[in-house]
């Protein structure tokens, strides 16, 4: 498995690959029209494209034989109010591929995310993840991140309750 950073030409390929993972992970337990509504303001080439070119997001693309299976999205100085850390790092998405859920993508890709917190002076991690979401929940708390606080996230009209969850770096 290879991990690298995401560029402008990443744009159409980001957008189907996090199409296709949060609709893998997410359309069973929400409404077709709150999960369409979701993926058209969230996922469009033209979106991923406008988040690469931002001098604060950072975008770690795993691919396995020169094929994307997952990625993570972070956001550097991206603070909220429960978040402790003066120099916070944002992990906004962690995907994997279906096909590639248990092979270790994660890891891989937390490992990365911790390397690029820690060569930026970062003292924390943190990330929303759906309350509902045990999996990830469970892969998050593996890591050494607790729960925090929560907030909202909005799946089309829907407000779903997110644990804010931190990881203090040394």
């Amino acid at each position: 498995m290879n991990i690298r950073y995401g560029k402008i030409t990443d744009a159409q390929l980001l957008s189907e690959l996090g199409a296709r993972t949060f609709y893998d992970t997410f359309a069973k337990d929400n409404t077709p029209e709150n999960i369409t509504a979701y993926l058209k303001r969230s996922f469009s080439p033209e979106i991923q494209r406008k988040e690469l070119a931002e001098p604060d997001v950072i975008f770690l693309i795993a691919e396995y034989e020169g094929t994307p299976i997952g990625y993570a999205q972070l956001i550097l100085d991206s603070k909220d109010e429960v978040i402790k850390g003066l120099q916070p790092l944002e992990i906004r998405r962690i995907y994997a591929s279906q096909e590639h859920l248990g092979k270790g993508v994660g890891k891989e890709l937390m490992q990365a995310t911790i390397r690029e917190a820690q060569q930026r002076n970062c003292d924390c991690i943190w990330l929303g993840v759906w309350e509902k979401n045990q999996r990830a929940i469970y892969f998050y708390k593996k890591w050494g991140f607790r729960e925090v606080g929560t907030h909202i996230f909005c799946v089309g009209d829907d407000p779903q309750t997110d644990f804010i969850m931190e990881l203090k770096l040394p």
